[in-house]
């Protein structure tokens, strides 16, 4: 009985160490550009983002060994006035794609733990709701570059 015990307990580990890491199917991501400023400063990330699978999903995070934190973030203007904030989680219908732009939705990369220059390449993991994970590689441009 131990041993049977055992197996399973083996069995369940693999399938909970696999089933958080599950590669997205039915995504892809174009033209992923991370915006660097100089110094300490943020920088953000943009790209498309294309959902070609019949079910909508939810984006939630995006990790990196490059910077300590990385956050959904809206750009937007109220009264002349640019802000920003947080978003903690958004969706992407099925069939669609998603623009993450200058003054609008965007990887907020903080905290860098390594110098970065432009024509670097940068590795980023998409996380979504149901455990998938998008890896891409962003290509580190200047500010200026983006419109």
């Amino acid at each position: 009985m131990t041993r049977a015990r055992g197996k399973w307990a083996c069995g369940l580990l693999a399938l909970l160490l696999t089933g958080g890491m599950a590669q997205a199917q039915d995504l892809s991501l174009e033209e992923a550009r991370l915006s660097l400023l100089p110094g300490d400063m943020p920088g953000a990330g943009y790209f498309s983002l294309q959902n070609d699978s019949a079910e909508n999903v939810t984006l939630v995070g995006a990790q990196t060994d490059a910077f300590k934190n990385t956050e959904i973030h809206m750009s937007m203007e109220k009264d002349g006035m640019a802000s920003m904030q947080a978003v903690p989680e958004l969706d992407i219908a099925a069939g669609q794609s998603f623009e993450f732009a200058p003054k609008g939705y965007h990887l907020m990369f903080m905290n860098r733990v390594a110098p970065l220059e432009v024509g670097d390449d940068v590795e980023v993991v998409l996380l979504f709701a149901d455990g998938q994970q998008l890896p891409a590689t962003f290509e580190v441009v200047s500010p200026a570059t983006m419109h």
